[in-house]
């Protein structure tokens, strides 16, 4: 991939100079955009993503101060505050260098300057703004590697304004709120959110899948028991609600308990009170109730299959999150999120989408939703052999149920999709599939006679 030249922006009142030094940088191989005032640089700077700006520190006010100067290069570090600045005056003086500097010049040059100085001086300054740029990427991928609460919910559409409104009110309460939505729109993701931006931030987020507690085990999960209640207690244990003490408790699938154990936790919800297992002595826990669900809980309350009353509790607040069909404005930046957590998790130099793959995420269905997104974005970052993720790396036309991690497919499954995503990229010719995949032709081969996908292939 071709590498980018190094931008510049060269701001001076001054047509001789500015000439001057477009000669100069020009020659050196960097790409210069120039302007004579401030109020043009604000403007080139916030839509040019420079690597370095040169600045005048003197303009119309008068010519002595460098008070222009000095609120422009403040101006230059709000709009981005990783860009670096070298300031230059011919009425230079400690004065103004010194407050240059503290206010976050990279270097101070005077006039008329000496060539390689300056050259030298850019450089310097160059790689320094790549390194801090470098860092802050890294924080980033970091801070999505790790999970961070809330780090990465992406919400740029306008149908999910409504559902950040929403919980910009209700998070920082201590009401309980209802999720709902489809299938993988992210409502674990948005209660970890609403957790971060509570009150009780700083206390516990415990999480609990309701469709994968069995009956005989309801009470012992959420409540805890005591040593000896039953044959394998073999020691006190906490229970949910006393780990998530003064913090918040995650109910996900809350639309599977059974109507039995439906009572138990209404009265905790209600009472805050609650028994372990084999104890009599009541406790006590002040819990904050997130829960979520893809079901129809008024509809399973008409059924007498979810108890009204528990509705009641649990829903004070409910967050419908729309589909991702309908949020078209966040496919391509949750697609660059999935991208950068690929790319750590594989060691992948992917970087990026072409306009092609752009448009095909943008026209699929997402029958499974964000998590669909990640999952076949995952797929490509294995797959691509080049720098950006292209339309038949996302094999989205062979696509019609959701897509399944290649992490938690079984082995045979997973050789059997990239076996055959290498043909399809490389038009079925098994001698260009198999060098592309690292097999002799004799080993492609036995691949697909083992998974029967000598039909797809020419020489």
């Amino acid at each position: 991939m071709v590498e980018s030249p190094v931008r510049v922006l060269v701001v001076d009142d001054q047509d001789d100079v500015v000439a001057a030094l477009k000669l100069m940088l020009k020659g050196e191989g960097y790409a210069v955009s120039s302007c004579h005032s401030p109020a043009e640089a604000l403007v080139l700077s916030s839509n040019i993503d420079f690597d370095v700006a040169l600045i005048d520190l003197n303009y119309t006010e008068d010519t002595t101060s460098g008070r222009e100067g000095l609120r422009l290069l403040s101006n230059l570090q709000e709009v981005n505050q990783n860009l670096p600045v070298v300031v230059m005056t011919a009425w230079s003086s400690v004065g103004v260098a010194v407050e240059a500097m503290r206010i976050g010049a990279g270097d101070f040059v005077e006039k008329p300057w000496e060539n390689q100085r300056l050259l030298s001086v850019l450089r310097n300054q160059i790689a320094l703004g790549k390194s801090r740029r470098n860092e802050e990427r890294l924080k980033a991928e970091n801070a999505l590697l790790r999970g961070d609460p809330g780090s990465h919910f992406i919400a740029e559409s306008s149908a999910m304004q409504p559902v950040l409104q929403l919980v910009e009110r209700v998070a920082p309460s201590a009401a309980n709120v209802m999720i709902t939505g489809e299938h993988g729109t992210g409502k674990s993701m948005l209660a970890r959110l609403i957790h971060r931006l509570s009150e009780r931030c700083k206390q516990p987020l415990v999480t609990v899948n309701m469709g994968g507690l069995a009956d005989s085990v309801f009470e012992s999960e959420m409540f805890g028991h005591v040593k000896g209640a039953f044959t394998d207690a073999h020691s006190d244990r906490l229970g949910r609600f006393e780990m998530a003490d003064q913090g918040t408790l995650f109910l996900d699938e809350i639309a599977d308990i059974p109507v039995v154990q439906q009572a138990k936790l209404l009265r905790v919800l209600e009472e805050g009170e609650f028994e372990r297992v084999g104890s009599s002595l009541t406790q006590q826990a002040d819990v904050r109730i997130i829960s979520a669900t893809n079901a129809e809980l008024r509809k399973l309350t008409g059924q007498g299959r979810f108890r009204q009353d528990l509705l009641f509790r649990l829903n004070t607040v409910e967050i419908n999150l729309p589909p991702l069909r309908d949020r078209k404005d966040d496919i391509e930046p949750l697609a660059r999120m999935f991208l950068c957590q690929s790319r750590i998790r594989y060691g992948s130099e992917c970087s990026g989408f072409t306009s092609s793959a752009k448009i095909a995420l943008e026209a699929h269905d997402w029958p499974g939703n964000v998590r669909e997104l990640g999952h076949v974005v995952e797929r490509a970052v294995l797959m691509t052999q080049d720098k950006e993720i292209d339309r038949p790396d996302l094999l989205l036309d062979n696509v019609s149920a959701p897509a399944q991690s290649l992490e938690s497919m079984p082995l045979d499954e997973a050789e059997r999709l990239l076996v055959k995503a290498a043909l399809q990229r490389n038009d079925h010719n098994v001698v260009q599939a198999a060098r592309e995949l690292g097999l002799s032709r004799s080993a492609m081969y036995r691949r697909l006679e083992k998974h029967g996908l000598k039909g797809d292939v020419t020489e």
